[in-house]
């Protein structure tokens, strides 16, 4: 089914009685917001309600989006990273409340050895960004990144803040998961969640899947204010290496296994994930994870101005706990987002699990005003159906 749009794109999908006000939102972030290709997902108690792509999978609008399109959805994937942590946990293989060098000794190095699994993941660790010169491609070597970092002195002391670790937590949780799953967190993603529950989603892409890639398009405008000054902190994390927005095109980035950044996937895809940890932990029947293990991979570890970020945030074990209805008006509210608006989020208050992925990047830090509608719609569908 396909309606047309302002823009000259076309809606795709399903959308369930009740549901509208998000085709709509979805059909006016074409019209009124930019939108060039894109795709949104909800699922409700744990049925896929709203199942939509529209737009073109490239910036010169030749190639349609279709249903099983993929995007680079940046930091949405650390909810798949902490997902496979929490499987992890839940296996008895490791718990949040151990030091991270009782599996990867090596990390104890400049008084490290104290810091737990729940900080790494929480943000606590103080190595948000490599302390020497890095490149892109470096950063998508994970075993020389997962040296380097091990060596490094964390940058604050461990436990007394959060610095958002915007690429360097996903070396941090692949390298833990090696050592205590002894296989590749995209291997055990894979192997686990993905293909068990069919869930196409991936942290490093095979070459073969290059064909269903979305070309990703860059924002038009810096996110940052005229003048703005960078703290240390900040210069590491985001600026060492500097994020090129085109690297995702590049079949290097795709193939690296950084579950920081470089998931690729559909918005069906991680809506299934979050609606099941927005309900019992089951995706059509079949166990995730546990209602418990849900509750401990989202309880608050840290809270506070994050160091990096510059803005309020609570963190959970890789999950970004609701604040300031970033994830709608419900306090119980979980999930990530990524560079250039996408996003993932479960509501266990409503049942309800919200994914929304795109080729164009906006420009805003946090609060992208397509993934705003999309929520919003979501929200004010709930309350039609009451």
């Amino acid at each position: 089914m396909a309606d047309g749009t302002a823009a000259g794109a076309a809606i795709h999908g399903t959308c369930a009685v009740g549901f509208e006000p998000v085709r709509a939102a979805f059909a006016e972030n074409f019209a009124l917001r930019g939108e060039v290709g894109a795709s949104v997902s909800v699922v409700r108690n744990g049925k896929v309600v709203v199942d939509l792509w529209g737009g073109f999978a490239d910036a010169a609008r030749a190639r349609p989006w279709t249903r099983d399109t993929l995007a680079n959805v940046w930091s949405t994937t650390k909810g798949m990273g902490a997902l496979v942590c929490a499987m992890l946990v839940e296996h008895g293989q490791m718990s949040y409340e151990d030091r991270v060098s009782k599996y990867w000794p090596e990390f104890a190095a400049e008084g490290k050895g104290n810091i737990t699994v729940g900080q790494m993941l929480s943000h606590q660790a103080g190595l948000c960004g490599p302390s020497v010169p890095t490149t892109i491609e470096e950063m998508c070597d994970h075993a020389l990144m997962a040296e380097r970092l091990a060596a490094q002195a964390p940058l604050w002391e461990p436990g007394s803040k959060s610095g958002y670790h915007a690429l360097t937590v996903g070396i941090l949780v692949g390298e833990l998961v090696r050592r205590v799953a002894g296989t590749t967190i995209g291997t055990y993603f894979g192997e686990e969640v993905a293909r068990p529950f069919g869930i196409d989603f991936f942290i490093g892409l095979p070459e073969a899947e290059d064909a269903r890639v979305a070309e990703m398009i860059p924002a038009s405008r810096s996110g940052l204010p005229d003048g703005y000054t960078l703290n240390p902190s900040q210069i590491v994390a985001l600026a060492n290496p500097t994020l090129d927005a085109l690297v995702p095109n590049k079949r290097f980035w795709r193939a690296a296994e950084l579950s920081s950044a470089n998931g690729q996937g559909t918005a069906t895809a991680i809506a299934r994930v979050y609606g099941a940890l927005a309900d019992d932990g089951t995706i059509d029947g079949r166990r995730l994870v546990k209602p418990e293990t849900i509750r401990a991979m989202t309880a608050a570890r840290i809270e506070g101005v994050d160091e990096v970020l510059g803005m309020p945030g609570r963190w959970a074990a890789g999950y970004l706990l609701n604040g300031g209805g970033l994830f709608g008006p419900n306090d119980e509210s979980f999930g990530h987002s990524g560079w250039g608006g996408s996003f993932g989020m479960a509501d266990p208050a409503t049942g309800l699990a919200i994914s929304y992925v795109m080729n164009q990047m906006g420009a805003e830090l946090a609060g992208d005003a397509r993934a705003n509608a999309i929520i919003t719609a979501s929200y004010a569908a709930l309350e039609s159906l009451r």
